[in-house]
């Protein structure tokens, strides 16, 4: 029997209210899985059409129109001079910058030998649980404190961080505590963190200027850690990754620190740079792009630069022309 035409437009229009209801139902389990969130940190989701066997290439899910909140600064390193702000006092989100601070606090218990470099940090379920981008820990298991400072400044590992946070004060929660007073103490008085990982939280905040005051803190606090910033790549378990950060290797002078992305915090950068001399400490903060952040630092970098404060190396001390020679002696 032929079905009329309004049974047959009705019959397509509840099929296709089927498949409607399915794809809902897969993107929220696809969420799930992939760690993707309408506010989420690294929120990226395949791209359609990606081949069968091959992984899809991430794409950011925001259009043309986003425009994350501004700020930057640049401090001459050597002096303390500020040379260029921009909403430098407004509140923003770490992201991922939040790790400089875990980093910081990991660094004063080797400094004070709590802990060493070939320490084995357990692994619990919560922080292998922690979404991407991460080193893919397993519950259980250890990883070596070098092994952890080297996943967070290379892949900005989640799991990592959290890691470092239960083994130094039982918990991320409280060690979240921990980097909020350390940070206030070090003058980041407009500084509160939530988290060791920079993941969404709504009252996790900074400011540029706090970010600038840290990336100072922590060099002349912890030099010799602090190299591990200028690590390019980091192989774990037989896989490579690079560093977050472009513009080291690339632009003279760069020797660390730290990127950051989620959603409502844009694309974010502090950097440090000597040059003959001459040292900065720049954050960009809310780029609308991983490009156009990058582009907007080498331009503070090239304007700003040239305008710190030159500190010229200690001269050896040479004899005067009439100090005697030392005798010399006849074998």
């Amino acid at each position: 029997m032929r079905l009329g035409l309004p049974y047959r437009r009705v019959a397509v229009a509840g099929a296709l209210a089927l498949l409607a209801f399915a794809g809902a139902g897969f993107d929220r389990a696809e969420a799930a899985r992939t760690g993707v969130k309408k506010q989420g940190a690294h929120a990226t989701q395949a791209a359609p059409h990606a081949k069968p066997g091959k992984t899809a290439r991430k794409r950011p899910i925001h259009g043309p129109g986003y425009n994350p909140p501004y700020a930057a600064i640049v401090i001459d390193n050597n002096t303390g001079q500020v040379l260029h702000e921009e909403n430098a006092n407004e509140p923003r989100r770490p992201a991922s910058l939040t790790k400089i601070m875990t980093l910081f606090v990991l660094f004063e218990q080797l400094e004070a030998g709590k802990i060493k470099l070939d320490t084995e940090l357990p692994v619990s379920a919560f922080a292998s649980g922690q979404n991407p981008t991460k080193l893919g820990l397993k519950a259980g298991k250890t990883i070596a404190v070098e092994d952890a400072i080297k996943g967070l400044v290379t892949k900005s590992a989640n799991d990592a961080a959290v890691v470092i946070a239960e083994a130094l004060a039982g918990s991320q929660e409280n060690f979240a505590v921990l980097m909020t007073e350390k940070a206030h103490a070090i003058g980041m008085a407009s500084t509160t963190y939530i988290n060791a990982s920079g993941l969404p939280a709504d009252e996790q905040l900074t400011t540029a200027r706090d970010q600038a005051l840290l990336g100072r803190t922590i060099q002349e606090r912890y030099p010799v850690y602090y190299r591990y910033f200028s690590t390019p790549s980091f192989r774990y378990r037989g896989k490579e990754m690079r560093n977050h950060n472009a513009l080291l290797g690339t632009v003279e002078g760069v020797d660390g620190i730290k990127t950051g992305y989620t959603e409502l915090s844009g694309y974010n950068l502090t950097c440090s740079v000597r040059r003959n001399g001459r040292a900065i400490i720049a954050v960009v903060l809310g780029g609308k792009s991983n490009a156009k952040r990058d582009a907007r630092m080498r331009d503070l970098i090239a304007q700003y630069l040239p305008m710190a404060a030159q500190k010229t190396p200690p001269v050896a001390a040479v004899a005067p022309a009439s100090a005697p020679l030392l005798p010399s002696f006849n074998r």
